[in-house]
């Protein structure tokens, strides 16, 4: 493993807001942290890049513990949300300024900087003043400042929170691209599910200071460990319920669950995918209660006649019934999860 945390804690006021995390990041893996506010991803972050220090445990970069190396020593690379760019500097000075600070040349920076900013997307840009770009410029710009020393491990703080959906979305696809193709090892945070999704090759879901859950992009939003991920990813469709065999009794009435599932009193998710909206004289009878537009399919959420929770369905744009419809609801054991 290039990075290891080795139950790393760390304390504020008493209360662990790091609460012995272990985790590991490969040479070449784009792992991304995801989490609340308050769920100890940045602190996280800041501990790995040596601006936080540990009250327990330990952070290795190469197998080497980096108990008292300064953050400048750790050979890591930091992009933080607002870009924190040098508006005194042009866009060349800006990129060129780890490099200045590692004593490469004058001749050696001007090569780099060229490199870097047709890498980013920015070329001939180095006289540009930080003031005259835009967000996503200056997202790119400090994106290459932080690649110019050739960091071993590349850190990401939030990085594209500031921009606008379509800028992101452009954005996240054009990263991944780019890491894929310098071969970067990249950890990053973000509250966002879309961008960790799109970017990363590992998803680290954290609650309290602890990891909640960690896999592939698809495990995670396949098989949430718990009810706490579930709902993180956006999931409402979560119930108790008993599990025999392969159906379980719930307020929404017998759910089929999947061959080989935990038996018991358990939660359960329904993706809204699973929730096939039916003629009002089969299954579950619902009233529809508010419909939103998703781009995609309509979110039809839906209150059962019975007093029991509300449920969220995914239609087709042409198919979605009207706010107070009187509709049947069926349920696919393929979209139903029993959670731990």
């Amino acid at each position: 493993m290039l990075l290891s945390l080795e139950d790393a804690t760390v304390r504020f006021g008493g209360r662990a807001v790091l609460d012995e995390v272990g985790l590991g990041v490969a040479e070449h893996e784009i792992v991304c942290v995801l989490g609340p506010s308050g769920s100890g991803k940045s602190t996280l972050l800041r501990a790995v890049a040596g601006l936080q220090p540990l009250d327990g445990g330990r952070v290795l970069l190469d197998g080497r513990d980096q108990a008292g190396v300064p953050a400048h020593k750790r050979g890591v690379g930091l992009m933080f949300q607002d870009h924190q760019l040098f508006p005194q500097r042009d866009v060349g000075g800006n990129v060129a300024f780890g490099l200045r600070m590692h004593g490469a040349s004058k001749g050696q920076q001007g090569e780099r900087v060229r490199e870097l900013l047709d890498l980013v997307g920015l070329p001939g840009a180095g006289r540009r003043a930080v003031a005259s770009l835009s967000g996503g410029e200056q997202q790119r710009v400090a994106l290459a400042r932080a690649l110019a020393p050739r960091p071993r491990l590349l850190m990401l703080d939030e990085p594209l929170g500031q921009l606008d959906r379509s800028l992101r979305e452009r954005l996240v696809v054009e990263l991944r691209e780019l890491f894929g193709r310098l071969g970067t090892t990249v950890l990053a945070v973000t509250h966002d599910q879309g961008e960790a999704f799109a970017l990363a090759d590992r998803v680290v879901v954290m609650r309290d200071g602890r990891i909640a859950q960690t896999g592939t992009p698809l495990e995670v939003w396949q098989r949430p460990a718990d009810e706490f991920v579930a709902r993180f990813l956006g999931f409402e469709n979560v119930v108790e319920g008993t599990v025999a065999g392969e159906a379980a009794d719930t307020p929404w009435g017998k759910l089929p669950v999947p061959a080989g599932a935990a038996q018991g009193v358990r939660s359960l998710l329904v993706r809204p995918a699973g929730v096939r909206v039916v003629g009002a004289d089969e299954g579950l009878r619902c009233v529809v209660a508010a419909r939103t537009f998703r781009g995609t399919h309509v979110a039809v959420h839906l209150q059962p006649e019975e007093d029991a929770p509300r449920l969220e369905a995914a239609c087709a744009l042409r198919v979605a019934p009207e706010v107070g419809d009187v509709v049947g609801v069926e349920f696919d054991a393929g979209d139903v999860v029993v959670l731990g």
